[in-house]
């Protein structure tokens, strides 16, 4: 195991980890790029409501959206106890490890859904594809950066746990390519990425936005690069081998 693995399985499992994110809700918690400005841009007048995949207490898609009820989704105990002591009434916090069997009760927690955001560091892809027919108003997905534009997604894998799949953790979810295409085929348009490159936005094709084509869109993770020393390209020559599904 490398020292980004180590360091990311520590973080994971300390209780370090339960009073950073607690001191950092003190000084008013944010998602990791602009996530929250792209969606007061773009949310309209969507339901009023969000569910979102994959969090932390302090650091979360949706965070911007105090107008918003909230359903949030995770499957590590320690991020769910801290979520609970520190968010508002207005949104829930669930316990769960999602698999393509229990996500779509999940899905029909809200009547009408305004913003789906997805980032699990896994089966984004699967869980996505299962969640599209709810029709959100909004669609916030993370995307693999280290896939550059090839259009692939990992196998589905009910226990995928990114860090026993492949130790440099680069090994999960789908390219920006397979996600505009599979939201595309469910009349979804791509119309923001975050500055990060981490996360991708998608509207209706009725929205009056401007369609944007993957290939001139699409943006490098800064922080994975920043943390790793490497560029995309060095991080898909580490995994290019690893079985992927075609999602052209």
């Amino acid at each position: 195991m490398n020292i980004q693995s180590r360091t990311h399985a520590f973080l994971r499992s300390s209780p370090l980890r339960y009073y950073f994110h607690l001191a950092k809700a003190r000084l008013a918690g944010s998602p990791q790029s602009d996530e929250s400005v792209i969606l007061s841009q773009i949310v309209g007048r969507s339901p009023k409501t969000f569910l979102e995949f994959g969090f932390h207490p302090t650091e979360y898609n949706c965070i911007g959206l105090s107008e918003f009820r909230g359903l949030l989704v995770d499957g590590d105990a320690t991020t769910v106890r801290l979520a609970r002591s520190l968010l508002p009434k207005r949104i829930e916090v669930r316990q769960s490890f999602v698999d393509l069997d229990n996500i779509k009760s999940l899905a029909t927690h809200f009547p009408q859904l305004g913003v789906l955001s997805v980032d699990v560091d896994g089966n984004d892809y699967w869980f996505l594809q299962a969640l599209l027919p709810v029709r959100p108003a909004v669609i916030v997905a993370e995307y693999n950066a280290s896939f550059g534009l090839n259009p692939i997604t990992v196998p589905y894998d009910h226990a995928f746990d990114r860090m026993a799949k492949h130790d440099s953790g680069w090994y999960h979810g789908a390219s920006i390519t397979a996600l505009t295409k599979l939201c595309k085929d469910h009349g979804y348009k791509l119309v923001a990425v975050s500055a990060a490159g981490g996360n991708v936005f998608f509207l209706p094709q009725s929205s009056d936005l401007p369609e944007l084509e993957p290939a001139q869109a699409y943006r490098e993770s800064t922080l994975r690069n920043h943390w790793s020393g490497t560029t995309a390209k060095d991080q898909w020559d580490r995994i290019k081998h690893m079985p992927f599904v075609d999602a052209a």
